[in-house]
């Protein structure tokens, strides 16, 4: 159970925030500028032949592809999800380790990680892909394996909740970034999407897994910064543990060269300000 203390907006991560980032639906399509080629932007093509699953009927989803057989079966709506021919798949990583547990502003960063990470995933579903989770916390990963739709992403809404409740109810030996992102290579194939979202201290020793992850896939690591970090207070602070105290100045943040490296890594670094998550 979360100490009371802890459960404040900004503190505790809920399942109803994440669920709330979702996108509203779109009622109409927006008509082009004009009558030229290209003017409207083309579905990106993907419906593969081979059956990935038969799943309920989620809200979005299209009726053309409504399972007869499944629903006269189950009294209820259920629809066929194909592979995609051009792997639309996406693997949300969340750090919730130690060192993403704190924050100047409005909310912890780790808060603020996963509400960056439930805008990509319903962004994802949303276009008809398939999202994953790896949470990761200082007492090791959860897992949820790949699905489609809403209810995907109500299910990951709730892991990242849960998972945020356990980092804060738990300090154990800090966990690695590295083994989890080899384990991302099996959950997420070639061709699909990863987002990682960490602090700039949380890639230490990652840099083979982050180099082997980025082969053959399109990884985006994102950088969530603290208003402090960004734009630290002019005057001197004082911390204290109860028996002796020090005072200094924060600096700013440089991230360009943090930024430069990642680059050489193969992957697509993104700096995600405290405006940028709400």
């Amino acid at each position: 159970m979360v100490a009371a203390a802890l459960d404040h907006p900004g503190l505790r991560l809920t399942t109803a925030e994440l669920i709330a980032r979702r996108p509203p639906p779109q009622t109409s399509r927006q008509r082009p500028a004009s009558r030229r080629p290209g003017a409207l932007a083309a579905r990106v093509a993907g419906q593969g032949m081979d059956l990935r699953e038969i799943r309920a009927f989620a809200e979005g989803d299209d009726l053309r592809r409504i399972d007869p057989a499944a629903t006269a079966r189950t009294g209820q709506l259920h629809v066929r999800s194909f592979h995609e021919d051009r792997d639309d798949s996406t693997l949300l990583i969340a750090d919730f380790r130690h060192a993403m547990l704190w924050g100047t502003g409005t909310a912890l960063r780790s808060v603020r990680a996963a509400r960056w990470l439930a805008q990509l995933g319903w962004q994802a579903v949303t276009r008809g892909g398939s999202v994953a989770l790896l949470a990761l916390g200082d007492d090791g990963p959860l897992v949820l394996g790949a699905g489609t739709g809403a209810p995907q992403m109500t299910a990951v809404a709730t892991a990242l909740a849960q998972s945020h409740d356990a980092a804060l109810m738990r300090r154990a030996r800090p966990a690695a970034l590295a083994p989890a992102l080899i384990e991302a290579i099996r959950l997420v194939p070639s061709g699909g999407q990863v987002h990682l979202a960490t602090g700039p201290e949380g890639l230490a020793g990652s840099d083979g897994a982050l180099s082997r992850l980025a082969r053959g896939r399109k990884v985006q690591v994102h950088l969530i910064l603290d208003p402090a970090e960004i734009a630290p207070p002019p005057l001197a602070l004082s911390v204290t543990d109860g028996k002796s105290s020090r005072h200094g100045r924060l600096r700013d943040y440089d991230p360009q060269p943090l930024l430069s490296h990642l680059r050489g890594l193969g992957t697509i670094p993104q700096l995600v300000l405290a405006d940028d998550t709400g």
